[in-house]
């Protein structure tokens, strides 16, 4: 399995709420093989799911995530649907309470599903995430960085009108 890039992951059975262990036995858990690595955007594409719905699952782990591993589904519906309309968030948080990557209780509540925890690196996801910046946001460094370009691009525009009124000049 290393040769192909791949590792066994268990899940503790009480994470898997349709999992229920047999009579012999108290807490058993699964085994699932999945891929150790990252996948390349190329091979990304190649697995049935669309950007933006990834983004979306993305944006739903991290608001569970980030209240403690409890949502209500309304919420997750509302932040989807900002980006990707009404309809369609009710149908993707449809598509990942039946895919097993969301689980909702009898209250309403959606938590993170077996799926998700057998699947995702949980961890790496909210760094990737915790690291990036909202579109508008200026790093200070790369605003320090910008600002030179900014200078330098004026010399040359200055250096450039220089030349064109010599080349002028040179003609008549």
């Amino acid at each position: 399995m290393k040769d192909l890039d791949l590792e066994v992951k268990k899940v503790e059975s009480r994470v898997l709420s349709d999992y229920k262990p047999g009579p012999d036995a108290e807490e058993e858990s699964r085994y699932f093989v999945r891929l150790k690595g990252t996948l390349t955007p190329r091979e990304a594409r190649m697995t049935g799911w669309r950007i933006d719905n990834l983004a979306a699952l993305a944006a739903c782990l991290s608001v569970i995530v980030s209240k403690q591993g409890k949502s209500e589904r309304k919420e997750l519906e509302e932040i989807i649907g900002q980006k990707v309309g009404r309809w369609r968030a009710i149908t993707l948080t449809d598509a990942f309470l039946r895919s097993g990557y969301l689980e909702e209780d009898e209250e309403g509540l959606v938590k993170l599903g077996w799926r998700t925890r057998a699947e995702l690196d949980l961890e790496s996801l909210m760094m990737l995430i915790a690291e990036s910046k909202p579109k508008g946001v200026i790093d200070p460094d790369s605003a320090e960085t910008a600002e030179a370009s900014e200078e330098e691009d004026a010399a040359r525009e200055v250096e450039a009108e220089g030349l064109e009124q010599d080349q002028a000049s040179t003609d008549a």
